[in-house]
């Protein structure tokens, strides 16, 4: 077993997981439902250990994390077989319970949700395979039966994340991102299965093209009859509309939690409460008050709390109800039980 890290000086100080990079304690927002990342990418961390990221996240009361993983661009470079990934999994799931147990007997034990009958996290961590709009152009025949195992996996809920990508970072042109779009829209309807959507715009695109094609590809092929959410909200009421529309979850991460992310907090606010969930993308855009940080499944408790106060001084629904609808959600998209008693 790694050096318990999860419990470092500072928290055995002061009782908080949490600390930003001054040192100052970040205390964590009390759950009123338990929590769920619907997308965080935990074989990408690279400051944190994954089984002690787990550990971490089971502390303050995550119960669900889906992990997206990509045939193109994680394979052969990470793993070299499904096996091989999902072995990964078990093995940190497997540490980070001799981890939960070393906290406990420090009195750090994971929140227990009265009125819910939900999963320990560790029996509840899931996938999504699907290749992400960078690694399209090698999206074969090859990808596809790698893609085919990977949803053979019992921790297997959905496809993703696929989409469009026409940012500064994307070198694939639209047609071939399009193409695979659609191929692997296709395979989500056969398999029954939710996608998850990675759409982003190029820079200063107000007439938010990617988003508007997306939808188009959509409305074409059909929303997957399991689901779909578009992940990582970043966009404004116009683009949440036009997806709500379509039936998907719209979901939300550390970046409507930035000073200067109000376009997307109007968005949130507005959102139906029967389509908002929440993620991290760790180790991607941590959130306040802990940006900069490397991102990881736990802090979606402080993304949560947001995702909560925002709807409620906006009347949209009271903290308690949202902290419900977010888990229900998340449930609801990758067909799981929510456990509410």
């Amino acid at each position: 077993m790694p050096e318990l890290k999860v419990l470092d000086s500072k928290t055995l100080a002061d009782g908080e997981l949490f600390h930003d990079s001054r040192g100052r304690a970040c205390p964590v927002p009390t759950p009123l439902a338990p929590l769920a990342d619907t997308h965080g990418h935990l074989g990408s961390l690279k400051l944190h250990d994954p089984a002690l990221a787990l550990a971490r996240a089971a502390l303050v009361g995550v119960r669900l994390l889906v992990v997206p993983v990509d045939p193109v661009d994680e394979f052969p470079r990470k793993w070299g077989s499904a096996a091989e990934f999902l072995d990964f999994l078990d093995s940190h799931v497997a540490i980070a319970r001799m981890c939960l147990e070393e906290a406990a007997a420090h009195g750090f034990r994971p929140p227990e949700f009265e009125g819910w009958d939900v999963p320990e996290l560790l029996d509840n961590v899931r996938i999504v395979a699907g290749a992400h709009p960078y690694g399209a152009g090698e999206y074969d025949d090859a990808a596809e039966a790698l893609t085919r195992e990977l949803l053979a996996s019992g921790r297997a809920v959905g496809v993703g994340e696929i989409g469009l990508d026409f940012g500064p970072y994307n070198e694939v042109d639209e047609r071939t991102q399009e193409v695979a779009f659609r191929r692997q829209l296709r395979l989500a309807h056969e398999l029954n299965l939710p996608a998850e959507l990675h759409i982003r715009d190029a820079a200063g695109d107000a007439g938010c093209t990617a988003h508007r094609l997306a939808v188009r590809i959509l409305t074409e092929e059909g929303v997957p009859e399991a689901g779909c959410d578009l992940h990582c909200f970043t966009s404004n009421v116009h683009v949440m509309e036009d997806f709500k529309q379509l039936g998907c979850h719209i979901a939300y991460g550390g970046a409507a939690t930035f000073s200067r992310s109000q376009e997307i907090r109007d968005a949130l606010a507005l959102t139906p409460s029967r389509c908002v969930i929440t993620e991290t993308d760790c180790p991607y855009m941590a959130p306040v008050p802990l940006r900069g940080e490397e991102c990881e499944p736990a802090m979606v408790a402080f993304t949560a709390a947001l995702v909560a106060k925002v709807r409620a001084e906006a009347g949209s629904a009271p903290a308690a109800a949202t902290y419900r609808d977010l888990w229900r959600n998340a449930c609801e998209l990758f067909g799981l039980p929510d456990g509410e008693r």
